[in-house]
């Protein structure tokens, strides 16, 4: 069994047991069902049809999964990712539980001498996952993210929680013209997302995903100090929804949005994987031995690891989902109560929708 599917009333999740991704997300709503998030276009493909050396996370590449480490795995062996995201993860739990469903998954491998445990719970009328991992045992330190991945028809409209900064690496992730392109300077950071610099000159909207824009980008946020949950909303124009990525910026203080729009063109990217956006929360730089070492987030007084222990755990949760929206800009706010999650919109006008207030815990002490 590859794939397990859990659901509570009104969703479901299905959970690539290979490799720990997402395979799918459905959300019923208004007649429809919504499906916040991606699966590439290569799954399904004979395995000798794609490069040899291609590492299993890219094959079954879907949905959402763990990064530990994020990006390069240069410290301890393991595929790009780590292992998390690109071996195998067995069932611990899997059941009925007051007012929806709670599934626990057990990664076989360990992560730096740490056991990874992968916690989704859903709830009954509720149009989002809850996800936890928590890491016990181990030494030294790592470095973690998730990978959320929406993928838009039309482009869309992006918001976010309050940002302090918006870098770029020295390097774009595709530098060879033979092999791809890209749009922003590299390497380059504004405070003002609305006015982002370009590689050709002038500036871009980080908000604005345009589709006609062929090219492959990569950008990390850091969180402002404004006390709440952090988060992501994607206007998809031509789905007519929101989708919905939040987290508990102390426990993942940056997000990196991942632009993947056909700017990729060998095998198996090949210029199809369009209008792709990945909002990867983590606790991280790009690397293992670049989040241990000295790094430009620690200069901006931002953690980059987890420390690891025998004898002792580590834990970080995130939130996934959708909800029908026919607008075109994407909500101004955010607000979390103890059961309901408030948009606000530009007009001042606000949507609820059903919410667990407590699960990301704002305010918690966390680990260094």
């Amino acid at each position: 069994m590859d794939t397990i599917t859990i659901g509570a009333k009104g969703i479901s999740v299905s959970l690539d047991l290979a490799v720990g991704h997402i395979a799918a997300m459905d959300i019923e709503a208004d007649g429809r069902v919504l499906k916040p998030l991606h699966r590439a276009p290569w799954i399904g493909s004979p395995r000798e049809t794609l490069p040899a050396n291609l590492p299993e996370g890219t094959v079954r590449l879907s949905g959402d999964f763990l990064c530990a480490p994020f990006s390069a795995s240069d410290v301890e062996p393991a595929p790009l990712h780590g292992w998390p995201a690109n071996s195998a993860w067995d069932v611990v739990e899997n059941g009925a539980v007051a007012g929806g469903w709670r599934a626990v998954f057990r990664l076989r491998r360990k992560v730096m001498g740490a056991t990874v445990d992968k916690i989704f719970t859903l709830r009954d009328g509720h149009p989002f996952l809850y996800q936890e991992h928590v890491l016990s045992g181990g030494s030294d330190a790592i470095s973690v993210a998730h990978h959320p991945m929406t993928v838009m028809q039309g482009g869309g409209r992006l918001a976010f929680s309050p940002k302090r900064v918006a870098v770029t690496p020295a390097t774009p992730l595709e530098p060879d013209p033979a092999h791809g392109r890209f749009m922003l300077a590299y390497p380059a950071r504004a405070s003002d997302l609305a006015h982002f610099p370009l590689a050709a000159g002038g500036a871009t909207d980080l908000a604005d995903y345009r589709i006609e824009d062929r090219r492959e980008d990569f950008i990390t946020l850091v969180e402002a100090d404004h006390g709440g949950p952090g988060w992501t909303a994607i206007a998809r124009r031509a789905e007519r929804d929101l989708v919905l990525v939040l987290k508990n910026p102390a426990e993942l203080p940056v997000t990196m949005l991942w632009f993947s729009n056909g700017g990729r063109d060998y095998a198996p990217w090949s210029g199809r994987h369009v209008g792709v956006l990945g909002i990867e929360d983590g606790r991280t730089a790009i690397g293992h031995a670049a989040s241990l070492g000295d790094n430009w987030l620690k200069h901006e007084g931002v953690a980059t690891a987890f420390a690891l222990a025998e004898g002792r755990s580590v834990s970080f949760r995130h939130v996934i989902g959708g909800v029908p929206f026919a607008g075109v800009e994407p909500p101004s706010g955010l607000q979390s109560a103890p059961d309901r999650l408030r948009m606000l919109a530009l007009d001042g006008t606000v949507q609820e929708v059903p919410f667990d207030g407590a699960f990301l815990r704002i305010g918690r002490m966390v680990p260094a």
